[in-house]
């Protein structure tokens, strides 16, 4: 007699999704100069019917709550260990920008590990195209 193996974690969420009948979840991920676009990019893809996480803050603006050095250090590690939850969460990925700088080219290489769908603003700045 045979009996089913346990989900991984991975196929238990995406199981989870499928039965919550949610849309796709997209994270969008790029260089913090483009912020405005990400914006642009998460109505987009929000009027298309579909979930969209993104970068909740951009380290390079001043702000008080990274304006210590140290502090803005440990506060980057922590939002880029964040931001692979989102890529684990999203169903697909989409880069945003004309530039990929070693944090999303990062982010790339991880999705394509999990085997996330990754898609561009500007395909031709692709690391692997």
């Amino acid at each position: 007699m045979s009996y089913p193996r346990p989900l991984t974690p991975e196929e238990g969420l995406a199981d989870a999704k499928e039965r919550l009948r949610l849309p796709r979840i997209v994270v969008i991920c790029g260089s913090t100069r483009f912020m405005a676009e990400m914006t642009e990019v998460d109505l987009r893809e929000t009027m298309a019917g579909k979930i969209v996480v993104k970068p909740g803050c951009d380290l390079k603006s001043p702000h008080a709550l990274w304006s210590d050095p140290v502090e803005a250090e440990a506060l980057k590690v922590r939002l880029d260990d964040l931001h692979r939850a989102k890529i684990r969460l999203a169903d697909e990925v989409l880069v945003v920008g004309g530039y990929i700088g070693d944090s999303t080219r990062a982010e790339i290489a991880y999705a394509r590990s999990l085997g996330k769908p990754v898609r561009f603003t500007h395909p031709e700045v692709d690391p692997d195209a």
